[in-house]
């Protein structure tokens, strides 16, 4: 079996009541709203890898002001070949605040639009897991990083 791990940053903004997040596209075409962040390359540190990512999918300057956890998920998927992949998402995430810059979509990456939603109608959004992870995480702040999975 294959092993597959990838590490990725994002940030959770919240100002007056609403979140920043970034839109992208399922494998099956899906538009889903997504933390902005993405994967650390290698070497890079996590802290410079979510201010980085930010920066590309919403044109804002940010600071990160709290680490508030760490959050990881496997899954199985067989690809193309027919081999199966274990594949483990290890997710960090921060609180961030902007500082500077203006809201823009992403050219040419990973996601075509970014917005602020209130946070009352996040819930109603096609979004991906990490959004919930990471709003969860910055209501609870758990004392360790981790939030307690259900089932």
């Amino acid at each position: 079996m294959n092993r597959r791990l990838r590490v990725a940053a994002y940030a959770v903004c919240v100002r007056d009541e609403r979140i920043l997040l970034a839109r992208g596209t399922a494998d099956d075409g899906t538009k889903e709203w997504t933390l902005p962040g993405g994967g650390m390359d290698h070497g890079e540190d996590p802290l410079d890898t979510v201010v980085r990512e930010v920066e590309e999918e919403t044109g804002y300057l940010t600071e990160m002001t709290a680490l508030l956890g760490v959050d990881s998920k496997r899954s199985r998927y067989t690809g193309r070949l027919g081999g199966v992949t274990d594949f483990q998402r290890l997710r960090i995430l921060y609180e961030g605040r902007i500082t500077g810059g203006d809201l823009r979509p992403e050219v040419g990456g990973s996601t075509d639009l970014a917005a602020w939603h209130p946070l009352d109608a996040v819930s109603s959004l096609v979004r991906v897991g990490v959004v919930d992870v990471g709003l969860r995480l910055w209501r609870e702040r758990p004392a360790a990083g981790r939030l307690a999975h259900n089932g």
